[in-house]
């Protein structure tokens, strides 16, 4: 069984309304923004021909297109995005992966900060 991942990064802007102390709260209320890098993994045995478990140039591409709805973006209007969680963020890009690609095992989505998630269904 292998795994492999491609990871991107994307800049956005959002707001987040959160339950800490009110200087805390504040900040994250108005709009800022962060650098994320997202790390997709799928997982599978090698295809017998052409030896790999997934094209990663196929990967690549599909990546490229939830890049595009993410990248330079204000994630509270992302249509089936929710609150921009690093939880929410993790789903969105693997149910869009999923769709293309059903090899997809998890994915992890991080912060410069040092806060990650790591989501894998099942798992």
């Amino acid at each position: 069984m292998f795994e492999l991942s491609q990871t991107f990064s994307f800049d956005a802007a959002h707001t987040l309304k959160r339950h800490v102390s009110p200087e805390e709260a504040a900040g994250s209320r108005r709009i800022h923004g962060h650098t994320y890098t997202a790390e997709v993994i799928v997982k599978g045995e090698r295809d017998g021909e052409s030896g790999m478990v997934v094209d990663l140039a196929v990967l690549r591409e599909v990546i490229a297109g939830i890049r595009s709805q993410l990248d330079h973006h204000f994630l509270d209007e992302v249509p089936g995005l929710g609150a921009a969680t690093l939880e929410n963020l993790s789903v969105f890009i693997f149910e869009r992966v999923q769709q293309q690609i059903p090899k997809v095992a998890g994915v992890a989505v991080s912060r410069a900060a040092g806060d990650r998630c790591l989501y894998r269904p099942g798992a």
